[in-house]
């Protein structure tokens, strides 16, 4: 199967699982205005979502790391469809968190698995991970645009329509599943054997810039709305565009990191981004009226840069464990920064959503910081095969004519041989 056709369609069945994702923090204001909810309980749905799925995420990523199981897929497609389906009925806030956790379970079954078979089907390229990766931004930008669709045309009681994108991803997943099994091995149980070593340190410090980035990403989609409302003065509308703007952006940010990847090695790619975000995240704390559409649009872009990168880089740093590595880095990506939201949410309540947000400016500081003694790996190979043994060679006659220099090469090339250890690069 071609490797784009395979991005392609993991693309589009991570767009129908991270929709739900999105999905969250775009239904926070309309709990709020259907049933009064304060900020602290609202943010409270967010950490539903956020708490099962950040200490699911690792556990579905060392059982990956034991035993391929693309079925997980379209079953985990479809759980986190049914509970933000369910999680508009009723009027009990327990109940709602619930379903919400529900979603949850099922968003962290989905990603490292899927990003075992996004890595098997890509071949190691950054820009296709990229492009995975785009699928999952594109569901988030989809995500506020959904929502107020469903809330105009009928409030809560609808939410049961939220359940069409899992369909349609559980019958992608089913599709790429089954062309890509027996030809990249994604149905197989037996591990591939991969050359290098685990770098556990370097991958610890991955993790807490991951979830510094969280922090800010997480925080800011629950309370954007909020906060733009206030700054600009506008209505539901103007907080819904800035939602959009924050997931949109990192549509754009995603594939040019991985472009930029290409030229330059993935450390310092995130650098520079985290670098810039720490500006973008004071302009929108700080900027007045109109000009924070701006800087959310350039902290989206910072945070997203280096989306895909931080998963192949915890990949690379963990070549033996990648199930984990992927539940790890593209889970607490968008889980573990719901944790912190109450305690957002709790400031705002006490003070103001200025000062409750003007702690975010610090986070990507941090990661930057953290970034700045990561090495870059170089990306593991699978073991070569060991060499079945043949029959002997002939002996070459005593005094047989040299052959010429440019047919020696031409037989080298059609037989595929490696380069003897002299001219192989070393790793």
């Amino acid at each position: 199967m071609p490797r784009n056709k395979a991005i392609l369609l993991l693309s589009v069945g991570h767009a129908c699982v991270d929709v739900y994702q999105g999905a969250v923090a775009a239904l926070v204001p309309f709990f709020v205005a259907e049933r009064a909810y304060t900020y602290a309980a609202a943010s409270g749905i967010v950490l539903a979502a956020s708490l099962l799925s950040s200490v699911a995420q690792p556990l579905f990523g060392v059982l990956t790391d034991r035993w391929a199981m693309p079925w997980l897929l379209p079953l985990s497609t479809l759980l986190g469809g049914l509970g933000i389906a369910l999680s508009g009925l009723g009027g009990s806030y327990a109940l709602t968190l619930v379903f919400v956790a529900v979603s949850g379970v099922g968003v962290a079954a989905y990603h490292p698995e899927s990003a075992r078979v996004a890595r098997v089907a890509s071949k190691g390229s950054h820009t296709a991970m990229g492009w995975f990766s785009l699928g999952g931004n594109l569901g988030f930008a989809v995500a506020p645009l959904m929502v107020a669709g469903v809330m105009a045309a009928g409030g809560l009681r609808l939410t049961p329509l939220f359940a069409v994108p899992a369909l349609v991803g559980s019958v992608l997943c089913l599709l790429v599943v089954r062309l890509l099994d027996g030809t990249s091995g994604t149905g197989s149980r037996k591990s591939v054997a991969v050359v290098g070593a685990d770098d556990k340190a370097s991958f610890v410090k991955l993790s807490l810039a991951v979830v510094c980035r969280s922090i800010v990403f997480i925080g800011l989609s629950t309370f954007i709305s909020f906060y733009t409302r206030q700054r600009t003065g506008g209505g539901t509308a103007a907080g819904t565009a800035a939602l959009c703007v924050l997931y949109l952006g990192g549509a754009v940010g995603t594939v040019l990191g991985g472009n930029l990847a290409n030229r330059w090695d993935r450390v310092t790619v995130v650098r520079g981004a985290y670098l810039m975000t720490v500006a973008a995240v004071a302009g929108i704390v700080f900027a007045p009226g109109p000009l924070i559409y701006l800087f959310v649009a350039l902290t989206s872009a910072g945070l997203y840069i280096p989306f895909s990168l931080q998963v192949t880089l915890g990949q690379d740093y963990l070549p033996s464990r990648v199930g984990t590595a992927s539940g790890i880095t593209l889970g607490l990506t968008v889980s573990i920064g719901g944790l912190v939201s109450p305690v957002i949410g709790s400031v705002a309540d006490a003070t103001s959503l200025q000062t409750a947000l003007a702690p975010l400016i610090a986070m990507p500081a941090l990661a930057w910081l953290l970034f700045r003694t990561l090495p870059e790996p170089v990306a593991p190979k699978p073991a070569a095969p060991e060499a079945e043994p043949g029959p002997e060679p002939e002996p070459a006659p005593a005094f047989a004519p040299a052959p010429e220099a440019g047919l020696l090469q031409q037989t080298a090339d059609a037989s595929g041989a490696e380069p003897s250890p002299a001219r192989r690069n070393p790793r």
